[in-house]
């Protein structure tokens, strides 16, 4: 890293960006922005996916080198030639997308590449004992000696929140810090921030709800197509005023007026038990594996419910609560050793993967890089996954990549997929626009179930109210869906009936017409209703 040292003066801004450009092939991400973010105070970066908001923090963070312009940090001009320097000059990033090995406990992962050392060993005594410092000053709760690979989504951001804060950060950048997270975690998070910024660090937070960007920061820069055009505070405008800055038109809103619940029912959930964690998920390639839930308790216990065509029926619970293991029930993931699943009226409990999926169920994972995407291919390759068997991908016993790319291109169109060609790995979209693919696979595919697993994690205002009019159209036309989400106004917009998990089980059922963010929330802290209104 080089730098050149400022006159002495008036305190300096902590990031100063001038005239920053970045190519990629065929992409302009970033031109001519421009952005400075005051010493500690928290500075939120909106935008629609790709806009080039997680291009310019990964050129902050050195992840690489602009085209044009200059960084300054604390008035001294920089040059980052990687991420090591950025750390150095006291930048840490939490990254959308988690940078952890599957392999290494959570202890590891921490300190990875900063290991604490005694003796010429690394000294995981001491490292626990700053960690658990971390924990108990900013109130991150997470097991340090467990394994990343069995760590849950929300999990996995506290993990790298531990990660910077443990080097020491002093300019701390977060890319879609609440995602997944509950609202309970989001005040909490909130209240960490505050502290940290008390404290004299800096924040800079990539954010799409806008009413969070409103609550938390203390100014406001918009991005449109890989520009800056406007630095705002809260009490400039509103949430409707910044959607236009971002899009050009109105919030758009959840809410759904009209029924169109049939009597028919396509998915039936009966008296599901689930003692062991998926093997899948601990790496093996069948049978059980892990233990049971904490104290022996079920990761899912008695689980019932039904899901008609025509109908949403969304499941609130902070994660970790049952909502993985259930939609992997559901997808013959997760062996379960009590109950039954049925679709259409067929006993599919002892069915495959692909039979299921041939049966009609279509899935939007929890983890889009993890679990729906293979980053390093192309587009229209992406858009076969778990579909390659499909007519309209094949000619004869092989797939047809002319057939597949038209589909793809029209489901790109469809569902507004930023991309130049249907030629584009994967991991060259904004983590929306990754997203949108893959709804864009799964709605084009007409299931008959669609299970939604944050369907709109990551996107932007404007993408996301499309999003949710695919959601309502194929409802509309009979299709069940069972929503999993952790934008509780979207639950309640959205659903037709609504279930909370807590400890593996359901332990209240809601009417989306008369419940409220704070009474889900209340029930997802642990309140139970009584059995007859469970029932």
């Amino acid at each position: 890293m080089s730098d050149t040292t400022p006159e002495h003066g008036t305190t300096p801004p902590a990031v100063e960006l001038r005239g920053i450009w970045k190519r990629f092939p065929g992409v302009i991400a970033n031109h001519d922005v421009n952005l400075t973010v005051r010493a500690g105070t928290i500075h939120a970066i909106v935008g629609e996916n790709g806009a080039g908001k997680s291009t310019l923090m990964n050129t902050l963070y050195g992840m690489h080198r602009p085209d044009e312009g200059t960084i300054t940090i604390a008035g001294r001009q920089v040059t980052f030639r990687s991420p090591t320097d950025a750390i150095a000059a006291g930048i840490g990033m939490v990254h959308q997308h988690f940078m952890l090995a599957d392999n290494l406990t959570v202890l590891e992962n921490i300190v990875l590449g900063a290991e604490p050392t005694h003796g010429g060993r690394i000294d995981f005594a001491a490292a626990k004992r700053r960690i658990d410092e971390l924990k108990d000053t900013y109130g991150i709760e997470i097991e340090v000696d467990q394994l990343t690979e069995h760590l849950g989504v929300g999990e996995r951001q506290r993990v790298e929140i531990l990660k910077v804060l443990y080097r020491g950060a002093r300019i701390l950048i977060l890319d879609e810090p609440t995602a997944v997270l509950v609202p309970q975690e989001v005040t909490e998070l909130f209240e960490n921030v505050r502290r940290l910024v008390d404290e004299g660090v800096t924040v800079i937070f990539i954010d799409h709800k806008l009413d969070e960007v409103l609550e938390v920061s203390d100014d406001i820069t918009v991005i449109r197509s890989g520009t800056t055009v406007a630095t705002v505070t809260p009490d400039e405008v509103d949430a409707r005023r910044l959607g236009e800055l971002m899009v050009g038109s109105e919030l758009p809103t959840p809410e759904t007026t009209t029924s169109t619940v049939t009597d028919v029912v396509e998915l039936s959930v009966s008296g599901v038990t689930a003692r062991h964690a998926a093997a899948a998920r601990h790496g093996a390639a069948g049978g059980t594996g892990g233990t049971a839930g904490s104290g022996g308790r079920p990761l899912l216990d008695d689980v019932s419910f039904e899901v008609r065509r025509g109908e949403i029926v969304g499941i609130a619970g902070v994660e970790g609560n049952g909502q993985l293991e259930l939609v992997e029930a559901i997808l013959g993931l997760q062996r379960i050793d009590a109950g039954s699943i049925h679709l259409a009226g067929d006993d599919i409990t002892s069915l495959s993967v692909r039979k299921r999926r041939h049966a009609g169920i279509g899935y939007i994972p929890f983890d889009r890089q993890r679990e729906g995407l293979l980053l390093t291919s192309p587009l229209w390759e992406n858009m076969i996954l778990g579909y390659d068997d499909a007519e309209r991908y094949v000619r004869g016993p092989w797939i047809a990549a002319g057939k597949a790319k038209t589909v793809a291109d029209a489901a790109i169109a469809r569902f507004g997929v930023k991309t130049p060609s249907n030629a584009v790995p994967a991991f060259a979209l904004s983590g929306g626009n990754q997203q949108k693919l893959i709804v864009a696979r799964e709605m084009t595919a007409n299931p008959s179930l669609l299970i939604a697993a944050h369907p709109t994690r990551g996107v932007d205002v404007g993408a996301q109210a499309a999003i949710w009019d695919e959601l309502r159209a194929a409802r509309a036309a009979g299709l069940a869906v069972l929503l999993i989400s952790a934008d509780l106004d979207e639950l309640i917009g959205l659903s037709d009936s609504l279930l909370v998990m807590f400890r593996g089980a359901v332990t209240a059922r809601l009417d989306p017409a008369t419940a409220t963010p704070t009474q889900l929330g209340m029930y997802m802290a642990g309140e139970v209703q009584s059995q007859e209104e469970v029932a």
